[in-house]
C-alpha cells in the first residue's frame, strides 16, 4: 500500500487531514467519507443524500445538471461524439445505483468523471500536474478533481462493504449536483 504522504502529494495544507483519512486507511469508513464531504464543503447536502429512503429525485437532480454540464461545454466539432457517448453513459450509472451495484456504479462513475474532465478542462486534464491545476482554480474544485483521479482505489479494495461503496460514489454525486 502506498504510504500517506505519496497518497496526498500535492494536496494542499488545509485538506491533507481528510484526504489521507479517506485515502490512505487501510479500511474505509462512512465516517471518513463524511469528513471529506464537509472538506468539499456539500456535508449537509450529502448528509441528506445518505439519510434518504430513496435517492431517485436526488439523482433526477444529478442527471440534470451532469447533462446541463455536458451541453454547455464547448468542444472542437470532432468533440461532439464524446459529448453525445458521455451523455449516453448517464443512464447506465443510474441504473446501476437503482440496481444497488455500486461497485460496477463507481467503475462507471470513475469513466464519466474522466470524460467529463477533458470535456471542462481540455488536454490539460490529462497532464500531471492537472490536480495542482485544479487546486490553483478553487481548493475544493481541485480536491473534488484529486478524489476523481483517485477512484481506482476503491475498486480495487475487495474489503469494502457495499454501503461504504455507496458512500463514496454519493459523495462525489452530490458534488457535481451542485456543481
Amino acid at each position: 500500500m502506498l504510504s500517506c504522504s505519496h497518497c496526498v502529494r500535492g494536496v494542499p495544507k488545509e485538506f491533507k487531514r481528510s484526504a489521507e483519512l479517506l485515502f490512505s486507511a487501510s479500511q474505509v469508513t462512512t465516517k471518513e467519507v463524511a469528513a471529506f464531504a464537509s472538506e468539499l464543503g456539500i456535508d449537509s447536502d450529502y448528509r441528506k443524500c445518505i439519510a434518504a429512503k430513496e435517492q431517485g429525485q436526488f439523482l433526477a437532480y444529478f442527471k440534470n445538471n451532469l447533462y446541463l454540464l455536458i451541453q454547455k461545454t464547448w468542444v472542437e466539432k470532432s468533440g461532439e461524439d464524446r459529448k453525445d457517448r458521455l451523455k449516453d453513459r448517464v443512464p447506465r450509472l443510474i441504473d446501476l445505483i437503482e440496481k444497488l451495484n455500486y461497485h460496477k456504479a463507481l467503475e462507471e462513475f470513475a469513466q464519466i468523471l474522466e470524460e467529463l474532465a477533458w470535456l471542462l478542462f481540455g488536454e490539460q486534464s490529462r497532464k500531471d500536474d492537472f490536480f495542482e491545476y485544479a487546486f490553483r482554480i478553487d481548493g475544493q474544485m481541485g480536491l473534488f478533481w484529486w478524489y476523481a483521479g483517485r477512484l481506482e482505489r476503491f475498486l480495487s479494495t475487495a474489503s469494502l462493504d457495499n454501503e461504504t461503496l455507496k458512500a463514496i460514489l454519493l459523495l462525489g454525486i452530490c458534488y457535481l449536483t451542485d456543481f
